[in-house]
């Protein structure tokens, strides 16, 4: 770290593992806490969350990757089913969470870059961001990878007391 920040030079990114998960939900239960940008309103414990891990694996459709410092996990991004149903099973909805202090430092860019890749190998034909509007961040990265806006969902969802609007984004896979 310099001046409190990661440095990007020093950012493994890799396949979450089990070990990974108390962080994983660590950092996924700020955004639960005290941002929009997911419609859960609970914070999880790690117990929780462990079948929703259980469903990525390496070289599949649903993977998750964490961005890593030294022992310090600074944030993952995944792939997971748009849809139950069969016929959507090649569409993936993917995500992104940064620990506090990782944004705005293209760790997002990265952990993106790296999703996409891999999901090139995995019979992905479509990939969906869905984005709590506004989010100048999370819409300029998805652009940034190819990902067209295709939809506006008005209020969509409440939360803190407030109605919330997604926007979706769509890209195939390959680009």
């Amino acid at each position: 770290m310099r001046n409190g920040l990661p440095r990007m030079t020093d950012i493994t990114i890799r396949h979450g593992e089990p070990q990974d998960l108390a962080a994983i939900v660590e950092i996924y239960n700020r955004y639960v806490t005290q941002t929009p940008v997911t419609f859960d309103v609970e914070p999880f414990e790690v117990e929780d969350r462990r079948d929703w891990f259980a469903q990525f694996a390496e070289a599949t459709r649903h993977q998750i990757l964490v961005a890593q410092q030294d022992n310090d996990i600074l944030g993952y991004a995944t792939s997971q089913p748009l849809k139950p149903k069969k016929a959507y099973e090649t569409s993936v909805e993917t995500s992104i969470y940064l620990k506090q202090g990782a944004e705005g430092q293209g760790l997002g860019h990265k952990l993106y870059s790296k999703l996409l890749t891999a999901l090139e190998q995995a019979d992905v034909h479509r990939a969906y961001g869905l984005v709590v509007v506004p989010n100048e961040a999370s819409v300029a990265l998805h652009i940034k990878h190819g990902f067209r806006p295709c939809s506006v969902f008005t209020q969509q969802g409440r939360k803190f007391g407030k109605f919330h609007d997604v926007q979706w984004f769509e890209r195939p896979v390959p680009l």
